[in-house]
């Protein structure tokens, strides 16, 4: 890494898929939580939960203005959950882009639910007021089982309460569900639970993913050992059962992440119908779906 370049990285970097153009921000190092037996994201000793220096993240923000002027047009705040700063520590963070950064018109971050606990929806609003506008929640699931099997820390209740205060305040949720978190055992409920969150809620975006474990099971499998993965057919299944449940007004749906074997975009629920028809006729042909091939999925 160059010296020269003006923030300092502890890899490895994880951003959304659509924050590809936005200037990444450590205000945190590794996730607050870190107990999530699917997730592989800040294992890795250096990836030690830390918040970061207030000085240095001003500095960081100042020198990024000096070196990419008016480039940056969304910055998004690293690494697992911003959110967990004080709602004090947030505004010093965004104030400080708003004042170096003119220019930026969106900033987002990661958002566990439970650090949206201890914020009230008026902090949020003022949160909101001062820039962030967009959190991507990881729900994973809507069933209160798969999340205690795989030690998510949140249940239904925490998960949608945090949604309803971001919504309240006016920041845009980007909620993430796990196609084949439960498994063969808990696919129905999984796929009508988490249908029955984002009906409560009504999020503006809804993505879903499939479970992976690149770094192997085991870790997994500890809190969760009847655990049996999803076929490529009965993970189409379930996502049929899931459409087929959400009762969504005005949703964009994704499932077009690098895991996913079926590629998916529409709105819900104006395009339910035909979103229904495309996994159906995957489910039907698999073979003259159009599915991406094994060795392009990935995280």
């Amino acid at each position: 890494m160059r010296q020269s370049y003006p923030i300092r990285y502890i890899e490895p970097v994880f951003r959304p898929p659509s924050e590809a153009q936005s200037l990444i921000l450590p205000v945190t190092n590794g996730c607050s939580w870190n107990q999530c037996t699917y997730c592989e994201m800040y294992t890795a000793p250096q990836k030690a939960f830390a918040v970061r220096d207030a000085d240095e993240l001003v500095q960081s923000i100042a020198r990024a203005s000096e070196l990419f002027g008016g480039q940056v047009q969304r910055v998004f705040l690293g690494d697992g959950d911003a959110m967990a700063l004080s709602t004090r520590r947030l505004m010093a963070v965004l104030e400080a882009i708003r004042t170096h950064l003119p220019q930026v018109r969106r900033i987002s971050s990661y958002c566990l639910p439970r650090n949206v606990r201890n914020k009230s929806v008026q902090d949020l609003r003022d949160l909101h007021a001062a820039g962030l506008s967009l959190a991507y929640v990881g729900a994973e699931s809507g069933d209160d089982t798969v999340l205690a099997r795989v030690n998510k820390g949140e249940t239904f209740a925490s998960t949608a309460d945090a949604l309803d205060k971001l919504g309240a305040a006016g920041i845009t949720r980007s909620v993430m569900l796990l196609n084949g978190l439960g498994g063969t055992a808990y696919t129905l409920q999984h796929a009508l639970e988490s249908a029955r969150l984002a009906n409560a809620t009504q999020p503006e975006f809804l993505a879903s993913l499939v479970v992976s474990f690149p770094q192997g099971e085991a870790r997994f499998r500890q809190n969760f050992p009847e655990w049996e993965p999803l076929g490529q057919d009965a993970l189409f299944r379930e996502i049929e059962q899931l459409l087929q449940a959400l009762e969504l007004r005005r949703t964009v749906f994704r499932s077009d992440h690098a895991s996913n074997w079926l590629v998916l975009k529409g709105t819900l629920g104006a395009e339910k119908p035909r979103l229904l028809a495309e996994v159906r006729a995957a489910i039907a042909r698999p073979q003259a779906a159009g599915l991406r091939p094994a060795w392009a999925r990935g995280l």
